[in-house]
């Protein structure tokens, strides 16, 4: 069990205010007429994502104005902080902009370099999943992972098929894809919420920006799950993801690096 830092039941609930907050300012543009935009990646940006950014980050800098900020949409704001919050907020926006709600918010604070609260707040159903590396809720109720023993008996979801092929090795993918019980599409940050709650069994994003895992990590630890990198090592290094219920995760590494 990672060492508590005393501080965090205060900032949990600043973590809440923020979802809260943010969420509310997602739904008013759910489904309405919004332009959308491309960023110089080719990925679609909205003024929900960025009106969330700019909220949670203004709220940040009136509360904790020591500490750092990383953001999707706004970049990097004091990086050698001790505390930095990594926010993206709106992971999912092209299921966003199809009107689907398979999206979500994500709210990570970091300690010297190392996530230690994460959040996912999904704001139509108003799901809010919090961790510490510790425990892990979901509006306010404790969750834990769902136990698997074979890959033959696990879910298995991804965000895009094919990016496997492009940022890893696809067909060792592909393969799993057809071994496990059931494969399916349910991605983005709403995937790690169905393992940390039990839904499913591993959650991969063969390719990942530090807003996109770094609120996922104390949730799967929280709910006693495993997440590495693709390879199986530290989160933190490579930018491949895998989550998983745990007892099957070396075995998932193993078929995904034949």
């Amino acid at each position: 069990m990672p060492l508590l830092d005393p501080a965090l039941p205060e900032l949990m609930d600043f973590a809440r205010q923020l979802a809260e907050e943010s969420g509310a300012l997602i739904r008013r543009y759910f489904r309405t007429g919004y332009a959308v935009e491309q960023k110089a990646d080719a990925s679609p940006v909205t003024i929900a994502d960025r009106g969330a950014e700019e909220l949670m980050r203004g709220r940040i800098q009136a509360s904790y104005p020591n500490h750092g900020i990383l953001g999707e949409e706004y970049g990097v704001h004091q990086p050698d902080a001790d505390y930095r919050w990594v926010l993206d907020p709106i992971d999912g926006t092209k299921n966003f902009i199809s009107h689907s709600y398979l999206f979500g918010t994500l709210i990570a604070l970091l300690k010297d370099g190392r996530p230690i609260l994460g959040v996912i707040h999904q704001p139509i159903v108003r799901d809010f999943l919090i961790g510490n590396g510790a425990g892990a809720w979901l509006n306010g109720q404790p969750v834990r992972v769902s136990p698997c023993h074979r890959v033959e008996d696990a879910v298995l979801l991804t965000s895009d098929h094919w990016n496997p092929f492009e940022y890893q090795n696809g067909p060792a993918f592909e393969a799993l894809t057809k071994r496990v019980l059931r494969y399916r599409t349910w991605g983005d940050c709403h995937g790690y919420q169905l393992v940390a709650t039990g839904g499913a069994h591993i959650m991969t994003d063969p390719v990942m920006n530090e807003w996109d895992y770094m609120a996922l990590i104390p949730v799967i630890e929280g709910a006693g799950g495993r997440i590495t990198n693709w390879q199986g090592d530290d989160p933190l290094m490579g930018s491949g993801i895998v989550a998983t219920c745990g007892t099957i995760h070396d075995e998932v590494i193993r078929l995904l690096n034949p």
